[in-house]
């Protein structure tokens, strides 16, 4: 900044002057101030007019930041609670999803005991149908061996008789002759 430096040389100049002893006063060229300070006052509404500029942009920037800086956190509690939500969403699918299963394998072994009970009573019947059959046509077959064994032995002991007698007749009648 040009002012600055002008100011500068007004320093510089008081350091180089002649002083007046005793006051604390110095002896400076009028002509030299004038002319500096003239420069200050052209150079200085331009300047004054940048600082403006200058303090403007900034707080614009300022501005700007605090507003980009409002919009990040909006979006990032947004964020936050799309992810919360998502998160209770997954939770409560999750129990659902496990509540479901626990339901299916419940279900499954109803369905399991339901299927074994259903085979036993088919079993069971089967069962007693074939003790019913086993019953009537046992008996019918052993009653039938019975008396077929019967018959057959009734039948041996006449041929066993008939032979005997038919050897008592040979030994009787080969004595006689």
């Amino acid at each position: 900044m040009r002012v600055l430096e002008l100011l500068e040389e007004v320093i510089d100049i008081c350091d180089v002057s002649s002083s007046v002893p005793l006051t604390g006063k110095i002896i400076v060229e009028k002509k030299d101030l004038q002319d500096i300070v003239a420069e200050i006052r052209s150079v200085l509404p331009e300047e004054i007019e940048q600082a403006r500029f200058i303090k403007a942009e900034r707080q614009r920037i300022i501005d700007d930041a605090k507003n980009e800086y409002a919009t990040l956190v909006t979006d990032a509690e947004n964020q936050a609670e799309i992810l919360v939500g998502e998160h209770e969403i997954t939770k409560r699918a999750n129990q659902r999803a496990h509540e479901m299963i626990e339901d299916a394998s419940a279900r499954v072994r109803e369905l399991k005991m339901s299927t074994f009970d259903y085979v036993d009573k088919i079993l069971y019947d089967f069962q007693e149908q074939m003790d019913i059959i086993n019953h009537q046509n046992l008996s019918k077959m052993f009653d039938t061996l019975n008396a077929t064994f019967e018959d057959i032995g009734t039948k041996l002991t006449d041929n066993r008789n008939e032979i005997k007698e038919l050897a008592y007749k040979t030994k009787v009648e080969g004595d006689l002759e």
